[in-house]
């Protein structure tokens, strides 16, 4: 059973698309990624019946327990994003430069996919040479946990993110009024770069906007493993009763 909060959202998410002539029916569904921030969460993403498309690992989270971690990898089975998030977008313990490429090195040859977030793109830029050989896609990210720049800056960062080799762009902003949100939708809507868009808010609309979003053709909606401590980050199952991922008409 739907919460009141997230049936809201599912019905304000198809009125605000139902004008937008970009909405075909035509246009692949986006993929559900699990997000794994504790050791607990990979042993529940090992058992679990019906996996996520994706899992995003989260080795910022781990960085405590990674041989742990390390040694139950080859028993989940569903393909890996691999990150080790930057502490001035969201990361946890405050790790250095090179304890993030250390992370992202040990754990490459595990992965589909590596983020890296656009600020990191110098800095980490062996990491991602490392996955063009290794044919590990690359999402290259931005999270703004405070505020939402307008389309046209998203824009600007969208180039910035193709010119270093991103297969996807995910974007993170804050989203707690509409005005926001509507940041959001016309970047999406109005993409001017052939890249792949991964794009979702945090904050008061932050379940609205996973919906939204997802509708109006964002690549990945990561939802949460277990309780949620982002505001507006749905789960797995809330997501899924949307027709949110590939498993959804099996859940």
């Amino acid at each position: 059973m739907l919460e009141p909060q997230f049936r809201l959202a599912f019905r304000q998410a198809k009125v605000m698309t139902a004008g937008h002539k970009s909405l075909k029916k035509s246009r692949s569904l986006p993929r559900l990624v699990g997000v794994i921030t504790e050791r607990h969460h990979l042993d529940i993403a090992i058992r679990m019946r019906k996996p996520p498309d994706l899992f995003e690992l989260r080795l910022d989270h781990l960085v405590g327990d990674v041989a742990e971690v390390e040694s139950k990898l080859p028993r989940l089975r569903t393909p890996l994003i691999i990150t080790a998030r930057h502490p001035r977008e969201g990361g946890a313990n405050g790790l250095s430069t090179r304890q993030r490429r250390d992370l992202l090195s040990r754990f490459l040859r595990r992965a589909r996919y590596v983020d890296v977030e656009l600020r990191s793109t110098s800095a980490l830029r062996s990491i991602l040479e490392r996955a063009g050989r290794k044919n590990v896609r690359r999402i290259i990210s931005f999270h703004s946990l405070k505020s939402t720049p307008d389309s046209r800056s998203l824009r600007v960062r969208a180039r910035a993110a193709k010119s270093h080799g991103a297969d996807i762009l995910k974007v993170v902003t804050r989203t707690d009024t509409p005005a926001q949100l509507a940041q959001l939708l016309d970047f999406i809507t109005n993409r001017d770069v052939d890249l792949a868009l991964s794009v979702m808010g945090v904050g008061k609309l932050g379940a609205i906007s996973r919906v939204l979003l997802a509708y109006c053709g964002s690549a990945l909606v990561y939802a949460a493993i277990g309780e949620s401590h982002i505001e507006g980050q749905m789960s797995l199952e809330q997501l899924r009763a949307f027709g949110i991922g590939s498993s959804a008409s099996a859940s």
